[in-house]
């Protein structure tokens, strides 16, 4: 009795080509969507206003990240530490 595995050749070179581009998708993608976040305008967010006071204050007063703040939303973390880390010196992390 002889098996054909020509039908069973033909799934796995789909499965293994199918991996192949979705990897190379997903790696070209990363960089793109990592970036993202950094170039994003929070100037109007009240979130980012509230951590550009804090950290101007706390530059004032010689102090290094006084308040730790946690929002409920990533977003709102992400605006917040733009905006303490513009008001506190500038562009450094």
């Amino acid at each position: 009795m002889r098996m054909n595995f020509k039908p069973y050749v033909w799934v796995l070179a789909v499965a293994v080509a199918t991996g192949i581009i979705g990897g190379t998708v997903r790696a070209v993608a990363s960089p793109a969507m990592n970036a993202q976040g950094q170039d994003q305008d929070y100037s109007k967010n009240k979130r980012y206003q509230q951590g550009m006071r804090e950290g101007k204050d706390d530059q004032a007063h010689k102090r290094d990240h006084f308040r730790k703040r946690h929002f409920t939303k990533d977003e709102d973390n992400k605006a917040y530490e733009s905006g303490y880390q513009r008001g506190h010196g500038g562009d450094q992390h």
